[in-house]
């Protein structure tokens, strides 16, 4: 068991016991509890060629009959904490989906990497500048957006690829350090030295766009 897992909060081990023990309702209430951060990573990750063709929230739904199927096996020795096993498998048939509707077209088209944990489609540059420009919705701050756009997404391009996908998990994901560190098989350490330095490659220009507050 990982440290992580030890320090899993006890309103989860119990709904964990409850839920191993075949009470239905304990599964459910476990899963809804990490839902809006599921849900979070899936829409941050869900390939834009897929919009209108798949829905977020059957991914979720999928990833649910999974966590029911493999309960007993997890219960027995959960290796990791209950959200990020229940983010593990939501990625597995994220992956899935992707490989499903998109082939052999994914890696190149998506620059999708596996990382640590497996499966997971990386979030590309597009959909994280989307994210960090996503503030400016006035007229005048869509022109600038238009005009920015491509210049974060070639700040972002320009980094390694872990330091950004750091910056995905902690600022979109809102995953703590540690979480982060699980997820990608780093040192606690080396993922907070990591997001510093994305953080301040990005700061230098976020911080010159009119009306945006940077991070």
């Amino acid at each position: 068991m990982s440290d992580l897992a030890e320090k899993e909060n006890g309103e989860d081990r119990e709904l964990l016991r409850r839920a191993a023990a075949g009470d239905h309702d304990a599964l459910r209430a476990l899963f809804e509890a990490h839902r809006d951060r599921l849900l979070r990573m899936v829409r941050l990750r869900l390939s834009r060629r897929l919009a209108g063709r798949v829905d977020d929230l059957d991914v979720l739904q999928e990833a649910y009959v999974e966590a029911a199927r493999r309960l007993p096996e997890y219960a027995q020795d959960p290796k990791l904490p209950v959200f990020l096993w229940l983010r593990h498998l939501t990625a597995l048939k994220l992956a899935e989906v992707h490989r499903h509707h998109l082939g052999t077209q994914l890696r190149d088209a998506d620059r999708e990497v596996t990382l640590h944990r497996g499966g997971l489609p990386m979030a590309d540059s597009v959909s994280l500048a989307a994210q960090l420009l996503g503030t400016l919705t006035t007229p005048s701050q869509a022109a600038i957006k238009a005009e920015t756009r491509l210049l974060v997404q070639e700040a972002l391009n320009g980094m390694d690829p872990i330091d950004r996908e750091v910056l995905a998990l902690k600022h979109f994901e809102q995953l703590s350090t540690a979480e982060i560190a699980e997820v990608l098989g780093l040192s606690k350490a080396g993922a907070g030295s990591r997001y510093l330095r994305a953080i301040k490659r990005l700061r230098s220009i976020l911080e010159l766009i009119p009306g945006f507050e940077a991070f």
